[in-house]
This record gives structure tokens, C-alpha cells and sequence, in this order.
């Protein structure tokens, strides 16, 4: 077994870095069967969430998941995302954020992100359409 992961201290260093800095702290997970969010607003089998303060209720980032309440449609839906299905945490207004590949057995790597952009969902609103393929893809740079 290798070393313990990465990922979850990234995913609260860059929400506090959001949080801190004025942005809306947001995560892409790529859904599978343990990952608990409203499936009518799954896209291609990924969802963007708004982890903002304003948006969540209860939040915590684990170091296995990050689990919270959100309003979704007026009503309040408890969430539960395995952190190795998160692929992405950035500010919605600057995109400024990692992008992670999914993890299996091997671990995680992490790559910076210049250039993520989403709309934010109100909570009460659906959130975003994920980009279309066509659309381009945000140019990553790996950090070793």
C-alpha cells in the first residue's frame, strides 16, 4: 500500500483559497454508484456542484468523502460525493483550481487548471450544462 492520499488536504486547501480570496469554491465529479447526488441533474455522467457557503449546509471534506446538504429545486438533498470521484476544484469566477484524474488502486495525480469556467448555480437553479466537446478543452499543466 502506498502513501495516503493527496487529494482530500488539495480539495480543502483550494475551498479555503476560494472561500478566503471571494470565490465560489466548485467541484466536477464524475458520478459512478456510490456517488450521492440528484440524478436528474447528472450530465453525461458528471454533475458540478457550487461548495460555496451560501450553497451548502453541513459541509465536510473528509479525506474518504465530502458530504453536505444543498437545495436543489427549494428542496434540501443530502449529498455524498467519494473524494476519488472528484475531478476538478475551482473558483467559479477565475476557473484558478486543480483538475485531478480519477483514482484507482495506484493513487492520484494532480494537474493545475488555468482556464475552468462554469456558471454558478443559485441553489435553487440546475446546475450547469458540463462543456461541450466541440467547445475546447482547458489546458492543463501537470505538477509533479
Amino acid at each position: 500500500m502506498g502513501l495516503p492520499s493527496t487529494k482530500p488536504y488539495l480539495l480543502r486547501a483550494i475551498w479555503e483559497w476560494c472561500c478566503d480570496n471571494g470565490f465560489t469554491p466548485h467541484i466536477a465529479v464524475t458520478v459512478d454508484s456510490r456517488t450521492r447526488v440528484p440524478r436528474e441533474f447528472v450530465r453525461d455522467g458528471q454533475i458540478v456542484l457550487n461548495l460555496g457557503p451560501g450553497a451548502t449546509n453541513k459541509l465536510q471534506i473528509g479525506n474518504d468523502y465530502v458530504e453536505f446538504q444543498a437545495r436543489f429545486g427549494g428542496v434540501a438533498r443530502d449529498l455524498s460525493i467519494p473524494v476519488g470521484q472528484v475531478t476538478a476544484v475551482y473558483a467559479r469566477e477565475n476557473g484558478a483550481g486543480m483538475a485531478f484524474e480519477l483514482e484507482d488502486d495506484a493513487g492520484v495525480a494532480e494537474e493545475f487548471v488555468t482556464g475552468l469556467s462554469a456558471e454558478d448555480p443559485a441553489p435553487d437553479e440546475e446546475p450547469p450544462e458540463p462543456p461541450r466537446p466541440d467547445a475546447g478543452r482547458p489546458k492543463l499543466q501537470r505538477i509533479k
